[in-house]
């Protein structure tokens, strides 16, 4: 190999001579070395250590998306036993409140995840949904329920789940959808997991007692997390704001977000409200009304890990709309079933395209975002969007519920529509993406 070839094309070429001048430290090509910053190594995509992330990330959704999406049974037992004074509309703003907390607090730990405070954050996360759910059990009434179960909880969910999807996203290119796609399904797989749990504890032990195990089961994965991830690209050096002013001005970032916003809106609102139309809409059993939750998150799992294979080979644009635009025709068909095997359908193929949902914006933030770096800004900026179409999509549903008098129809064409204009937007997105960049995939 020559020399010039060695060193590379960054020379200019009276750099290049074998003078003794070049030598010096002092010429001006290696000033300019030395005043570049090194481009970041290349991301792994394999190995022990890229892998054991993608396995702490995994727990780090188990205990936050996971807790966030069992709220649905803790509604349904608010609504029977523990606070049945209050309107469903009013118990939702609880889990309503979690989720939005779970996005917004993300503007803040998106820069400090940027600085590399990424132990803290799974420390502190860690603390504060323990705490919380701890506080919950011991809770009778409404405003204890909504500051421990809302608000400690929904906060050390945000502390938890943005890194986790920010960390992997820096050890993959090539593998990162179906990476992110298996961390995403640890929501999933611990919104299984819980509800059952409550379900088969909350009667012999109580609701105090079922709600500590719950805290304990994820004291337990959240340590191992602790233990093992870790950052690979080296800290900001400057600090960076919390929020990035120049996102605003990118036309794809935008779309993206407001997609999110409106897809929030109405994607949420059968996780919160299945068990109730099971029981009070069918007067289904007590026992297929808790599961009902554990069916659509487990659904849910295959739908944040597959679409994650196909998003590698296709792109991540390309795979969430027609996925979008499946659960909005679920969503629209879900108004005539009437009965409990339909219902039981609906919730398998919603749980499948909803996991998509909610797994793929992530790979899509880092797409369009200029370089890896800010990644979990934008990732914390876009993510506020979808936290208040979370905040007030199931509250919004859930005054239009009649449950006297068994009317569902209002608040689920509400959830059809909102989808609606969400997949609208994924697809105003890959049309704009496409003139941008060209090519097929993305």
């Amino acid at each position: 190999m020559s020399r010039e070839v060695e060193r590379g094309p960054d020379f200019p070429a009276s750099s290049r001579a074998s003078s003794p001048s070049d030598a010096s430290p002092e010429s001006g090509a290696e000033k300019q070395a030395v005043e570049q910053p090194a481009a970041p190594p290349s991301p792994p995509n394999g190995g022990v250590v890229a892998w054991l992330q993608v396995v702490g990330a995994f727990f780090l959704f188990f205990n936050s998306w996971g807790v966030v999406n069992t709220f649905g049974v803790f509604q349904s037992y608010y609504e029977d036993t523990l606070l049945p004074e209050y309107s469903a509309s009013s118990i939702s703003w609880i889990g309503t409140v979690q989720g939005f907390l779970l996005f917004i607090v993300g503007v803040v730990v998106g820069p400090a995840f940027d600085k590399g405070y990424l132990k803290t954050l799974i420390a502190l996360g860690t603390f504060l949904v323990v705490f919380g759910l701890m506080m919950t059990s011991l809770s009778t009434k409404y405003y204890q329920v909504f500051l421990a179960h809302g608000v400690a909880v929904g906060i050390g969910c945000a502390c938890l789940f943005l890194p986790s999807v920010a960390t992997v996203a820096t050890y993959f290119s090539t593998k990162r959808a179906v990476a992110t796609g298996i961390v995403a399904s640890g929501g999933s797989i611990g919104s299984v997991i819980f509800p059952i749990v409550f379900h088969r504890l909350i009667g012999p032990l109580g609701f105090g007692w079922t709600t500590r195990i719950i805290g304990f089961i994820a004291l337990g994965g959240l340590l191992f997390s602790l233990a093992v991830m870790k950052m690979r690209l080296p800290p900001a050096k400057q600090a960076r704001k919390i929020v990035d002013p120049s996102a605003f001005k990118e036309l794809p970032f935008l779309i993206l977000s407001a997609a999110l916003f409106f897809a929030f809106i109405g994607l949420y609102f059968p996780f919160f409200y299945l068990p109730t139309f099971m029981s009070s809409y069918l007067h289904a059993s007590e026992n297929i009304s808790f599961y009902i939750i554990a069916i659509l998150n487990a659904a849910s799992v295959f739908g944040r890990i597959t679409p994650g294979l196909l998003a590698d080979r296709v792109g991540s644009i390309n795979t969430i709309i027609p996925i979008s635009l499946i659960a909005s025709v679920l969503a629209f068909a879900w108004i005539g079933i009437r009965n409990e095997a339909g219902t039981i359908v609906f919730a398998i193929i919603y749980g499948y395209a909803s996991g998509a949902i909610v797994s793929l914006p992530p790979t899509i933030v880092a797409k369009i975002s200029p370089n890896l770096s800010i990644v979990g800004t934008r990732m914390g900026m876009c993510f506020t969007f979808a936290g208040l179409g979370l905040l007030i999509g199931n509250p919004i549903a859930g005054t239009l519920l009649d449950l006297p008098k068994r009317i569902f129809w209002k608040a689920q064409l509400f959830s059809a529509v909102t989808v609606v204009a969400g997949s609208a937007l994924f697809i105003l997105l890959r049309i704009i993406m496409g003139k941008k960049i060209g090519g097929w995939k993305m």
